[in-house]
């Protein structure tokens, strides 16, 4: 699915509105972010806006805000990533690719309601529970302070199998775009359709918000998810990049 430039730039600010950094600051356009932690997103430069007229500088100035928390010079691009040469630039300044993650979009559908899907404004602690077992053990603490400020709107949704919820899902909304994060499913309980159930309990929900465009951003690696989500009719609208130098 090809977005144009504007819907992408616009996808991409609800991705950082999405999951917003413990510490930012504006760095002659660009959005610095640090949060510690494992995230990498939450620990990178947002280079979806740009004002300043020479990158180079730029990038020693969130470079030294990177020393400052003992951390590497991060930085995530995208294909209207500004400048538009950033790439090059980076690649000039030793700067190595690392990660690429998939920007995968369709347009929301409603679907019948289902009643075993939870909703909620709030992470609940049995959400939490699910959601936080599957990550690493250093993402944990951080991604707690992360979600808890998450700005609306926003809903959380769990899926409950035998009583207990199996499967979690986040959604935050900006202008007609929606965002999903923190899908999640038990290990005991994977296979079981939970992830598909709230999924679709979180499209309906993004549909009746007036969402025109839902997106996501998963690793290339990351094959059963890349399945899963094609299965439900994402298509892929960009790449993202993460930039690392030591």
């Amino acid at each position: 699915m090809k977005l144009a430039p504007d819907d992408l730039r616009r996808m991409e600010r609800a991705h950082v509105k999405a999951w917003p950094a413990l510490r930012t600051m504006r760095v002659d356009g660009w959005l610095w972010r640090s949060s510690g932690g494992g995230s990498q997103r939450a620990n990178s430069v947002s280079t979806v806006d740009y004002d300043g007229d020479d990158p180079v500088r730029s990038l020693e100035k969130v470079e030294a805000l990177y020393r400052q928390k003992g951390a590497p010079g991060r930085l995530q691009s995208f294909s209207f990533s500004r400048p538009a040469d950033l790439p090059a630039i980076l690649s000039g300044r030793g700067y190595g690719e690392g990660e690429t993650t998939l920007t995968m979009v369709k347009a929301p559908e409603a679907f019948p309601k289902a009643a075993q899907v939870d909703v909620s404004d709030q992470a609940t602690p049995e959400w939490l529970d699910v959601y936080l077992g599957v990550i690493t053990e250093n993402r944990r603490e951080v991604n707690t302070k992360i979600i808890e400020a998450i700005p609306g709107p926003r809903a959380f949704f769990g899926h409950r199998r035998a009583g207990r919820v199996i499967s979690t899902a986040l959604c935050v909304m900006h202008e007609d775009c929606a965002v999903i994060e923190c899908v999640a499913t038990r290990a005991e309980a994977r296979g079981q359709g939970g992830a598909i159930g709230v999924l679709c309990a979180l499209e309906t929900w993004a549909h009746q918000q007036g969402a025109r465009l839902l997106g996501l951003q998963v690793s290339e690696a990351n094959s059963p998810a890349l399945a899963l989500y094609r299965r439900l009719g994402f298509i892929m609208a960009d790449r993202n990049r993460f930039w690392l130098r030591d």
